[in-house]
C-alpha cells in the first residue's frame, strides 16, 4: 500500500475508533411536530375546499376544480411533511402573537385560519387562500423583533380577511373566458408563422395585468395590516423596518459572503482555481449584470417588488401614531432562540427535499461563521458524500441549482465548483474538511456513519 493511502487508512480508523468513545458534543435538538395537528389542520382545509366549490357557478366548475386541486396539492404538501413547524415551542409562541393579533380586533374573531411556521428556505409569508397562512424561515431570521412578526401575520390575516385569494381566482377565470381572450387564442390558432411568441406575449400580458391586480391587493392589504396592528400595543414603526428588510432582502445574506476558496483548501489538498475560472475568453466577456429582461420585467419579478412604493404610502400614517408600541408582547427570549433554531431547521429541510446545493451553501455558512460547529460539520459531511453517491450515479443534476444571474456570487461559485469537481475531488475534499474538524465534532451522532461512507470512497 503507498504511503499517503496508509496514512488514510489510518486517520479513518482512528476517527472510528475514537468516535466510539469520544464525548458527545453539544448537539441541536431538532423540532419535534405535532403530526396529530397536522392532520386536523389539513382536514379543516379540506373542508373548505369542499365549501368552496360548492358555492361556485355551474358552467365554471371544472375551471374553478382544477386551480383549487392545485391549490390544495400545495397545502397538503406543506401540512403532512416536514416543511411545516408544529412543535409545542415553536407553534405555540406563534399562537399567542396571532391571540395578541385576534384578541384586539373584533372583526378577526371566528375567522377560520391556520397559521404556520414552515422551514422553507425562501423569505416569504404567504395566505394560501383557505385560511392557511405559512410564514417560511427564510424570512423569520431576518426579522429583528417580535414587532415586525406581527405585521407580517397582520399582512397575511389581512389578504385572507379582503378574500383576495377568492377574488384573484374569479378573476383569472373571467379573463380566460372573456370574449377579448378567447377571441385572441382564435385567431393564434390559425397563424402559421410566430405562434409561440405571440402566445407568450399574450400570457405575458395576462401575468402582468394579474400581478397589478396583485399590487393592490397588496396595498389593500398594508393598509389594513396597519390598522390591525395599531390596536394591538406593537411598535408600529415595525410596519416600515419590516418592509426595508423585504425591498432589500433578495441581496441580504445574516453571514458575510461564502469564501468557497477558503473553506475548501487545505494544507495538504489546496484548492483549485480550475473549479471556480471561467470556461472561456467568450464567457469572460458575458457581463455578469446583463438580462434579456426590460427593467419593466425586472422589477415585475422582483421577490418583493414595491416595497419602497409601500413605505412611501404607509409612513405618514405609521408617523401619526403618537404612542409608541412595544417590540416584544410574548416573549423577546424565545424569539431570538427560533431565530437561531429555524436557520438550523431550514438547512436540514433543504437536505430533505434534495435541494443538496442550498443545504451544503448554508451549512459552510455556519462553519464559516463559527457557529453550530457539530451540526453544521456533520451536514457538510453528510451532504458531501450524497454528492458523491449521485454523481457516480449520473443524477447529481436533479439535486444542485445551475449557475444564474438571479442568485448571489459566492453561491454561483459553489454551484459552479460543484459542477466541476471528479468523484476522487469530492472525497479528497470531504476528507481534509473531516480532518480539519474532526476534535470538534468527533462524537457527533450520524458522524461515524458518515466517516464509514467516507473510507468505502476511499476504498473504491
Amino acid at each position: 500500500m503507498e504511503p499517503g493511502k496508509k496514512a488514510t487508512a489510518f486517520l479513518l480508523l482512528f476517527i472510528l475508533t475514537k468516535a466510539a468513545i469520544a464525548q458527545l458534543q453539544p448537539v441541536y435538538s431538532f423540532q419535534k411536530d405535532d403530526t396529530i395537528l397536522k392532520r386536523n389542520y389539513y382536514q379543516q382545509s379540506l373542508k373548505k375546499k369542499d365549501s368552496y366549490l360548492s358555492s361556485v357557478t355551474k358552467e365554471n366548475t371544472a375551471d374553478y376544480k382544477k386551480i383549487y386541486d392545485e391549490q390544495y396539492e400545495l397545502i397538503k404538501d406543506l401540512l403532512t411533511t416536514t416543511r411545516s413547524v408544529t412543535s409545542p415551542e415553536a407553534h405555540g409562541y406563534l399562537q399567542s402573537v396571532l391571540k395578541k393579533i385576534v384578541s384586539a380586533n373584533n372583526e378577526l374573531n371566528g375567522l377560520d385560519v391556520r397559521v404556520v411556521f414552515s422551514r422553507d428556505w425562501w423569505p416569504n409569508a404567504y395566505s394560501i387562500g383557505d385560511g392557511t397562512i405559512m410564514i417560511n424561515a427564510g424570512l423569520v431570521i431576518y426579522l429583528n423583533n417580535e414587532a415586525e412578526l406581527a405585521f407580517v401575520l397582520c399582512h397575511e390575516l389581512s389578504h385572507y380577511y379582503l378574500k383576495h385569494s377568492g377574488k384573484s381566482i374569479k378573476k383569472y377565470i373571467e379573463t380566460l373566458h372573456s370574449e377579448e381572450f378567447q377571441k385572441e387564442l382564435k385567431r393564434l390558432s390559425k397563424e402559421q408563422y410566430r405562434v409561440n411568441q405571440q402566445l407568450e406575449k399574450l400570457a405575458k400580458s395576462m401575468v402582468f395585468d394579474s400581478r397589478s391586480h396583485s399590487r393592490n391587493n397588496e396595498a389593500e392589504a398594508d393598509l389594513q395590516a396597519f390598522n390591525f396592528l395599531k390596536r394591538t400595543g406593537y411598535d408600529c414603526h415595525a410596519i416600515i423596518s419590516s418592509l426595508e428588510i423585504l425591498d432589500r432582502i433578495d441581496d441580504s445574506s445574516l453571514y458575510r459572503p461564502l469564501d468557497i476558496e477558503q473553506v475548501f483548501s487545505f494544507a495538504d489538498y489546496p484548492f483549485k482555481k480550475k473549479w471556480v475560472q471561467k470556461e472561456s475568453a467568450i464567457f469572460s466577456q458575458l457581463d455578469e449584470n446583463e438580462s434579456p429582461l426590460s427593467q419593466k420585467e425586472k422589477d415585475s419579478l422582483k421577490t418583493h417588488p414595491d416595497c419602497s412604493k409601500r413605505i412611501l404610502t404607509l409612513n405618514d400614517s405609521v408617523q401619526s401614531i403618537k404612542t409608541q408600541g412595544k417590540r416584544f408582547l410574548v416573549d423577546e427570549n424565545l424569539f431570538d432562540k427560533l431565530k437561531k433554531d429555524f436557520f438550523i431547521e431550514m438547512t436540514e429541510q433543504c437536505y430533505r427535499d434534495d435541494n443538496l446545493s442550498r443545504n451544503l451553501y448554508y451549512s459552510l455558512l455556519m462553519v464559516q461563521a463559527n457557529e453550530n460547529i457539530p451540526v453544521a460539520v456533520y451536514s457538510v459531511a453528510r451532504c458531501l458524500n450524497k454528492i458523491y453517491e449521485n454523481q457516480k450515479k449520473h443524477s447529481l443534476g436533479e439535486m444542485i441549482s445551475g449557475e444564474d444571474r438571479k442568485y448571489s456570487t459566492d453561491y454561483n461559485l459553489l454551484l459552479r465548483t460543484l459542477s466541476r469537481l471528479r468523484l476522487d475531488e469530492i472525497t479528497a475534499i470531504n476528507y481534509h474538511f473531516c480532518k480539519q474538524y474532526y476534535e470538534q465534532v468527533k462524537g457527533y451522532p450520524g458522524f461515524k456513519d458518515e466517516i464509514k461512507k467516507l473510507q468505502e470512497q476511499k476504498n473504491q
